[in-house]
């Protein structure tokens, strides 16, 4: 049987991000692991009748004793696999998982570059990206790896540092959700509008730039608004702390969520997605699933996010760090409900016709069978 090894940071990250692609290779003959680290989320891993070997990382650790524990428990892994091929997703995998794969001789490697993060943000490389960029260049200097980019600005970032071969790259634009799942849901008829933003508690993610607007608009819309914050605390070096989340949210007009399994329902009980990011993004998925269910999105012009949003046509694209726009593309959507409902129908279509699972899905099978028979 063929076998694949899907290789991820966290259970809860494959199970929101990657976990129908891992499901339809196993319908397909595939026998499939998923190699990741344990957040409590074993059990769900396992109910879908999928393996899961528990991968000691710190997923935005920097301590090179930890890092060097990673690379080498992927490569005793591969070492036992090099009949498989690995699927890496993330920049941390792919740069240890695709050495230790590379020094195995594992049969095929698929890396899954889903945004750079704050690594990449400088334009002036670093020491250390100089460094990352070497080691990439050595692991993929080989013919069975194949590169899957979610947007095009680090596609030309890996081919302009000749890490990847034009050849071997592949463009599939973000996770892909289900359009079934995640259906069309119209405005809620509700007096209160509720402005939602889903993802970790990175500052870098825009949540003080959303917080910032919020505050622009309070003494206006108190009472008639609410912004939901979406998620969890983070490892992040650059993240929020649960204290100036604290006291920064009042849990009345500005709501930190926390950690949430129900995001799909708030969705739907929401009105206007916010996303105001400044963080090397792959393509969000919390705004491909916004489309999907039919809401406005305002985000930033930056990589990733920027390819969800039709700019005036399911939602407003504005300059990053920008609270001032951000507040008034906003109240723009608070005051018309006409214009959110052309927007999130707008939007939907976009989902239609360039964000489906079964093409994400499509795309990834091709690629495994064409490792698989190399």
């Amino acid at each position: 049987m063929k076998k694949l090894l899907f290789v991820v940071n966290e259970d809860r990250f494959f199970l929101s991000h990657r976990k129908d692609i891992a499901l339809a290779a196993q319908r397909n003959g595939w026998e499939v692991s998923i190699v990741c680290k344990d957040t409590g989320q074993r059990q769900d891993v396992e109910a879908l009748g999928l393996t899961m070997l528990e991968l000691p990382i710190h997923p935005t650790g920097m301590n090179l004793r930890e890092e060097l524990r990673t690379f080498y428990f992927l490569y005793r892994l591969y070492s036992k696999n090099k009949d498989a091929v690995v699927h890496h997703v993330g920049l941390k995998l792919i740069l240890w998982g695709g050495l230790a794969a590379k020094l195995a001789g594992v049969k095929g490697v698929v890396n899954a570059v889903s945004g750079l993060g704050v690594m990449f943000s400088d334009e002036n490389p670093t020491f250390m990206m100089k460094g990352l960029l070497s080691v990439l260049r050595f692991s993929h200097r080989r013919s069975s790896v194949r590169v899957i980019f979610q947007n095009h600005e680090d596609e030309q970032l890996f081919q302009g540092n000749r890490i990847v071969k034009p050849a071997d790259s592949l463009f599939i634009k973000g996770s892909g959700v289900d359009l079934d799942e995640f259906p069309y849901t119209p405005q809620p008829v509700d007096d209160i509008i509720k402005i939602i933003f889903t993802a970790r508690m990175v500052k870098e993610k825009g949540v003080v730039v959303l917080i910032e607007a919020a505050e622009r608009l309070r003494q206006q819309y108190e009472g008639r608004v609410e912004f939901w914050l979406c998620g969890g605390l983070s490892g992040n070096p650059k993240a929020m702390t649960e204290a100036e989340l604290t006291q920064r949210c009042d849990g009345r007009y500005i709501q930190w969520l926390g950690f949430r399994r129900d995001v799909k329902e708030l969705l739907m009980q929401s009105h206007i997605v916010a996303f105001p990011s400044y963080y090397r993004e792959g393509v969000p998925k919390s705004l491909i699933e916004a489309c999907a269910i039919g809401r406005p999105i305002v985000t930033t012009n930056s990589i990733g996010c920027k390819d969800t949003v039709d700019d005036g046509i399911n939602g407003f694209l504005i300059p990053i760090k920008d609270s001032a726009t951000l507040a008034t593309k906003l109240t723009q959507l608070i005051e018309d409900r006409a214009l959110r409902e052309r927007m999130g129908k707008s939007g939907r279509e976009k989902a239609e016709h360039e964000f489906s699972i079964k093409t994400v899905i499509d795309k990834h099978l091709q690629v495994y069978e064409e490792l698989a028979n190399e």
